[in-house]
């Protein structure tokens, strides 16, 4: 904050605080020309207004907080760049990433400065990190059909996953995979769906338009359609078929894919962008650049292990 905003908010913080203390202080003299406890000679339905000080106890109520705020201030941050004698704030200001988060802290316990943020993350971590052991030491199969555990598992996703893949797992046609389906890219054990989320994943679908041209790709297209029994221009297929062999180094000389490499299975007319014919053109011509980050930093391996138990439990049985 400019040197200019901390003063303004200054003057206008201890001015609102200046004004109250003299308006109180105005309402408690007597400036009508009538004796206190004398009628005011205003009568409403029946009412007299009798000229009385303001009640005792409101008074002081009024001082009280008037002192308090001056108190607070001096204490806490309130004015513009003040820091506080107790050197507290409420968060760590300007963060961008996990690792300025984390240097923040750092210097934050080193500066001797109270974060109440930090100060709960750390009760939170401290109160959670015995649950969230005990759940790192089952497997994820166990994990799977316990109730609780899969409650905390469905929140973890909902704050960290829900964003690409929806609330309810079933991703969308713009690359996000459902996971609700057992139709798995890169494989769906729990030893590589924990992987995916530990690691990330890189994929890349590389665009064929200079080699193949708009006409080889739609012969392609016709031949891939068809691997999945859709109904297509049979010439155009038989043609696409011998161009498939560029393709079959990563889907497989079957197009059924290959999960080593994360390559989409092409037969069983699941697409993860769209299987139109319009959609798979676009692919094939353009090239896909899919991208799922790792969650290693943001959430650790033994909250990993319940997102993984939640996810591996949407398809256990599909």
């Amino acid at each position: 904050m400019s040197s200019f905003w901390s003063i303004w908010i200054s003057v206008i913080t201890l001015g609102t605080i200046l004004g109250c203390f003299l308006l109180l202080r105005w309402c408690l003299s007597n400036k009508t020309g009538v004796k206190e406890g004398d009628d005011m000679h205003h009568e409403f339905d029946g009412i007299l207004e009798i000229n009385n000080q303001l009640p005792r106890w409101w008074t002081i109520l009024f001082y009280v907080c008037i002192v308090w705020a001056l108190v607070y201030l001096v204490l806490y941050p309130g004015l513009g760049n003040y820091k506080g004698l107790w050197n507290w704030q409420s968060s760590n200001q300007g963060i961008l990433s996990l690792a300025e988060s984390k240097a923040a802290i750092e210097k934050n316990i080193a500066d001797g400065v109270i974060s109440q943020y930090d100060r709960e993350v750390a009760a939170a971590n401290e109160a959670f990190e015995p649950i969230f052991n005990k759940y790192y030491a089952t497997s994820i199969p166990d994990l799977a059909n316990d109730p609780e555990a899969l409650k905390i598992g469905q929140r973890l996703f909902s704050q960290n996953c829900s964003q690409c893949h929806g609330s309810d797992a079933r991703g969308a046609n713009s690359g996000f995979p459902n996971l609700t389906d057992n139709d798995w890219i890169y494989g769906g054990t729990p030893e590589k769906i924990t992987e995916t989320l530990i690691n990330g994943r890189n994929a890349l679908m590389p665009a064929w338009f200079d080699s193949m041209g708009a006409d080889g790709i739609e012969e392609v297209v016709n031949y891939a359609l068809s691997l999945s029994g859709r109904k297509v221009d049979d010439s155009l297929a038989e043609k696409g078929k011998e161009r498939f062999v560029v393709c079959s180094a990563c889907h497989g000389a079957d197009g059924k894919g290959n999960q080593m490499l994360g390559a989409p299975n092409l037969t069983d007319n699941i697409w993860l962008y769209g299987g139109s014919e319009r959609a798979v053109t676009e692919t094939l011509t353009y090239g896909r650049n899919g991208v799922m980050p790792s969650f290693k930093t943001t959430l650790g391996e033994k909250k990993i292990h319940l997102v993984a138990a939640y996810v591996y439990s949407l398809s256990e049985n599909k």
